[in-house]
C-alpha cells in the first residue's frame, strides 16, 4: 500500500483493511480464559499497539473475550488520521482510539509525486526516493509517537511483540521487551515467550515485585500461541 501511495495512487485506508481484514477467519478466533485472567492479574496500564485498524483490532479483542482488558487501543487511525493522501500537521491532536483529527490538513499535489517510473527507467543514482507517509510499525517514530500519545515512560514500558523488527526498533526508542511466538531470545529482546500464556513464569517479577507497580504494559494485538515451555 504505501509503495503504492508513493506513485501518487490515493486510497481509501478505511476500504483497504475492510478488504484485506475482511478476509481473515475470525470465526477461528476463540475465548481465552487463560490470557483474560493473566491480562487482569497484571495490576499495570494495558493497551493494544498495531497496525491494524481499530474495527481488526476490536473484532480480534471480542472473539479472544479480551474487550475490556485493556485502556485503550492505539492503531492505523492514530497515527493516521487523515483519508487518502492527505497528512495531518499537528501529531499533538491526535486523539486516542484511533480518532480522526479535526486539524486543517496538507495534500500531497499531482507536482509533488515522484515520479518512480521515471527513476527506474533511467536510473539516476542522485535522486532520493520518497519516504512513506504511511506511519507504522517498526518506524522508529510511530512507537516514539504511540508512547507520547499514550503518555508513557519507554524506560517503564514493556513492549510485547510477535515480529522481530518491531522489537528492536522497540529496543532503539528505550522499551523493555518481549518477543512472543519463540523461545530463542534474539538481538533487542529482553525476553523470549513462546506463548504469552507463558509470562507469569518468565517474567515474575511483574507480580513480585511491588515497586514497579507504577509501571504501564503495551501490548499488540496478534496472534495469541498455544502454551508451551519458555525460556528467558
Amino acid at each position: 500500500m504505501a509503495g503504492m501511495r508513493a506513485i501518487g495512487y490515493d486510497f481509501d485506508y478505511d476500504e483497504y483493511h475492510s478488504y484485506v481484514h475482511g478476509r481473515l477467519p475470525y470465526e477461528n478466533l476463540k475465548p481465552d480464559p487463560v490470557l483474560r485472567n493473566l491480562l487482569l492479574s497484571l495490576p499495570y496500564r494495558k493497551l493494544i499497539f498495531t497496525n491494524g485498524d481499530k474495527v481488526h483490532a476490536v473484532k480480534v479483542l471480542s472473539r479472544l473475550g479480551l474487550e475490556d482488558c485493556f485502556e485503550g487501543i492505539i492503531c492505523f487511525e492514530t497515527l493516521n488520521p487523515i483519508h487518502k493522501s492527505s497528512v495531518s500537521d499537528d501529531e499533538d491532536d491526535i486523539e486516542f482510539f484511533g480518532s480522526r483529527s479535526t486539524n486543517p490538513t496538507t495534500t500531497t499535489s499531482s507536482s509533488e509525486i515522484f515520479d518512480i517510473i521515471g527513476h527506474f527507467a533511467q536510473p539516476n543514482p542522485t535522486a532520493v526516493l520518497p519516504k512513506t507517509p504511511i506511519i507504522c510499525k517498526p518506524q522508529e517514530h510511530a512507537i516514539e509517537l504511540a508512547l507520547k500519545i499514550a503518555n508513557l515512560n519507554p524506560q517503564r514500558t514493556l513492549f510485547f511483540e510477535d515480529s522481530v523488527r518491531n522489537i528492536q526498533a522497540g529496543k532503539r526508542v528505550g522499551l523493555h521487551t518481549v518477543l512472543v511466538g519463540t523461545s530463542q531470545r534474539v538481538k533487542g529482546a529482553d525476553y523470549a515467550l513462546e506463548s504469552i500464556h507463558n509470562l507469569r513464569e518468565a517474567v515474575p517479577e511483574l507480580w513480585e515485585d511491588h515497586d514497579i507497580k507504577k509501571s504501564e504494559v503495551a501490548y499488540p494485538a496478534g496472534k495469541i500461541a498455544v502454551e508451551t515451555p519458555v525460556t528467558t
